[in-house]
């Protein structure tokens, strides 16, 4: 991720510093060495090391779990042949180890990669190391722990938090570059298909007989043009997490025949189920205009419940007769088997359909978010 090439770039800092505090240590305390000339070879293999990690950490791809482990591996053996370099009573009244502060390189290596816990993780393994060599110097070993440990979860938690706030801008990004493109489009679409739908409706009602009829069709899908043109491209129904507003979805369905009511909050739903329950919708109201006509009206009102997304269709048509839906399903006609019903049992739901002769149909669709994916209801008519 982009957000911690900063953080990378730190730790090669830092651990190139951390080389120059240790030859620092090793000329101060070399009183302290039984082998003095073997802990300068320690530091120019300290020296090697990083410069081969920095090469190797400055590509992301090289960045996998065996080249940290390799990484830690290295850094804790580094640490512990101290204990064959310093008297044991310099290590007993707490010398600092032939590493010095090196030894967080990995730590914090680990930290920005895989997390706080990751980073926790490798600051145990470098203090359990520690606590070998100088298990008498307690209390000096203990501040080394806190010191790791508060290293490896602060630098862990900024990681996590530099990563999210680069997702948060890729997302704003992404939705800037949306609203242009459908604010783009809308203009288009304006000054061309809805320009010519709106001089249809009104030369078809100047002219009326047969073409009023056309002209109030072309009135009905400028109307619907006009929803979806709203509705297009709006940054607000995806979210980070993949989830969508089903009220976005479901509002540019509304036209002269068909009236949605949503909640005036969003109804945020898995992605692929809103998706469904929307075209289980749509396939409702497609019912309602075969088998009711043009002038049928419809109504979708969405609700959210706790633990429940719940959609009605309703229609004002002349209802469906008793075993229809199954003589429909036996001729191999599944509008309402398989686009409705079919649908919202794949997805975990049901789908309720009601309906007297003559005083309409209603087609319920209910998804619980406990089955993971939304639920739905919606209109039918056969």
């Amino acid at each position: 991720m982009a957000s911690a090439e900063p953080l990378w770039r730190a730790i090669a800092v830092y651990r190139f510093a951390s080389i120059g505090y240790a030859m620092l240590l090793a000329v101060i305390n070399r009183a302290a060495y039984s082998r003095p000339g073997w802990a300068w070879v320690v530091i120019a293999v300290m020296t090697a090391w990083t410069a081969a990690t920095t090469v190797a950490y400055a590509r992301p791809e090289r960045r996998t779990r065996p080249l940290l482990s390799a990484d830690l591996a290295v850094t804790a053996g580094l640490l512990l042949s101290t204990a064959a370099l310093q008297y044991p009573a310099a290590m007993r009244h707490g010398v600092m180890p032939v590493t010095g502060i090196w030894v967080a390189g990995p730590v914090l290596a680990w930290a920005v990669q895989y997390g706080r816990r990751a980073g926790a993780g490798a600051a145990l393994v470098i203090s359990g190391c520690d606590f070998l060599l100088r298990s008498e110097a307690i209390t000096v070993v203990l501040n080394g722990v806190v010191l790791l440990l508060l290293a490896g979860v602060i630098v862990g938690h900024l990681a996590r938090l530099a990563a999210e706030v680069e997702a948060e801008r890729q997302h704003v990004v992404q939705v800037e570059a949306a609203s242009r493109e459908r604010e783009r489009l809308a203009r288009d679409i304006h000054d061309s298909v809805l320009q010519v739908l709106a001089m249809v409706q009104r030369r078809g009602a100047e002219a009326g007989g047969a073409a009023a009829e056309l002209g109030r069709l072309a009135g009905q899908q400028e109307a619907a043009l006009r929803s979806l043109v709203g509705g297009m491209g709006d940054g607000a129904a995806v979210s980070l997490s993949g989830d969508v507003d089903l009220c976005a979805l479901v509002l540019p369905i509304a036209s002269d025949q068909v009236t949605v009511s949503a909640p005036a909050q969003a109804v945020r739903l898995e992605k692929t189920a809103a998706g469904e329950l929307a075209s289980a919708i749509r396939a409702a109201l497609d019912n309602v205009r075969r088998h009711c006509g043009e002038q049928a009206r419809a109504w979708v009102l969405v609700e959210d419940e706790p633990g429940l997304v719940t959609v009605t269709v309703r229609d004002d048509g002349p209802g469906i007769p008793a075993g229809r839906l199954a003589e429909a399903a036996a001729d191999g006609r599944l509008g309402v088997s398989h686009s409705i019903c079919g649908r919202l049992r794949d997805l975990g739901g049901s789908a309720t359909i009601r309906s007297v002769p003559g005083e309409g149909t209603e087609v319920e669709l209910r998804l619980p978010r406990a089955a993971g994916l939304p639920v739905a209801r919606a209109p039918g008519a056969g």
